[in-house]
């Protein structure tokens, strides 16, 4: 096949996932439009909205108001300030301030979000179009490890960094020493990969599993190898799929406190840790602590609205098929 006609077939492959793609949104769309879908979203939507805006009043007023009237007062006494925004910033846990744990956040995240992505869709790709002995026992052995407890692991996988693995006189692995480290992400970084990996192994591999067969035959016809269908074919043909689990996987880092908690250093603890610590060792200073909440949630935001036009598509797409 001629590089014309594999550019004709990839075009034409292209416009076929589009079309399915328009049709199963539609579907969905017809069914969650109902009336009563409406009706109920609606209602839900307002009752979801109201402690959430409640929360955000509470942040702008003053601490002392805070201690004797509820939010919903400001309707007849309005009174507001951003010195809850300042001290929240200059605040936080014993080892960090909100706004260096706002940092460290981002330095966890970002890397915990692209390693198991990169990982997981080179593995996604060999179980999807490389035939090797064994490839569906491990592929199911990779999906069961989603049922795994996370909490399991947290106690041996922090033994393992710690003191390394050690068979009989052998040293399998010497672990990392990184107990004295005051600002060491690598721990942090691992674990959430390794706890991603088998969910977006799974999610990856559904969505690249249905790329259409021609593509990848008429690119390999062309000479091309596994490296260049990947990186050329299979990854732009993705987006939408790792789209979706770069989004899930980031709100779960950054909503994370267990895990961070176990295995960051005291000076890389995450923005979760320092907003535990804002309301005050008796919770008198909550005023502080919806003011830090409505800061974390600005780069979550961010990353969702950036995303969103993928994240429908590629979820559908990619958990449609076992």
């Amino acid at each position: 096949m001629s590089a014309t006609q594999t550019i004709t077939a990839d075009t034409r492959s292209k416009g076929q996932i589009a079309r399915a793609t328009r049709r199963n949104e539609a579907i969905a769309q017809k069914k969650l439009t109902s009336k009563g879908a409406t009706i109920a979203a609606a209602i839900i939507a307002i009752f979801w909205t109201i402690p959430t805006f409640g929360l955000f009043v509470t942040s702008f007023r003053p601490g002392a108001d805070t201690q004797d009237t509820g939010w919903w007062t400001v309707f007849t006494d309005p009174k507001f300030t951003l010195d809850n925004y300042v001290q929240a910033l200059t605040a936080g846990g014993t080892s960090t301030t909100l706004a260096s744990a706002f940092v460290n956040s981002l330095a966890i995240t970002i890397p915990a979000t692209v390693f198991p992505i990169v990982i997981a869709a080179l593995a996604a790709y060999a179980f999807a179009w490389i035939d090797f002995k064994g490839r569906s026992m491990l592929f199911v052995f990779v999906f069961a490890l989603q049922i795994v407890p996370l909490q399991m692991a947290l106690v041996p996988l922090l033994s393992l960094f710690s003191d390394g693995l050690t068979i009989g006189d052998v040293q399998v692995f010497p672990g990392f020493g990184l107990n004295d480290v005051d600002y060491s992400f690598a721990r942090v970084w691992i674990a959430h990969a390794i706890f991603a990996l088998p969910l977006a192994t799974f999610m990856l591999h559904n969505f690249i599993s249905e790329i259409p067969g021609e593509i990848v035959e008429a690119a390999r016809v062309d000479g091309a190898g596994h490296g260049q269908v990947f990186f050329r074919i299979i990854l732009p043909l993705a987006m939408p799929a790792i789209a979706s689990f770069g989004i899930f996987q980031f709100l779960w880092v950054w909503n994370d406190l267990l895990v961070a908690t176990i295995f960051a250093s005291p000076g890389a603890l995450p923005i979760t840790q320092a907003l535990n610590s804002l309301s005050g060792t008796w919770g008198n200073r909550w005023f502080l602590q919806s003011a830090g909440t409505f800061i974390s949630i600005i780069v979550p935001l961010i990353v969702f609205f950036a995303l969103q036009r993928f994240f429908v598509r590629g979820l559908m797409a990619g958990a449609t098929k076992g």
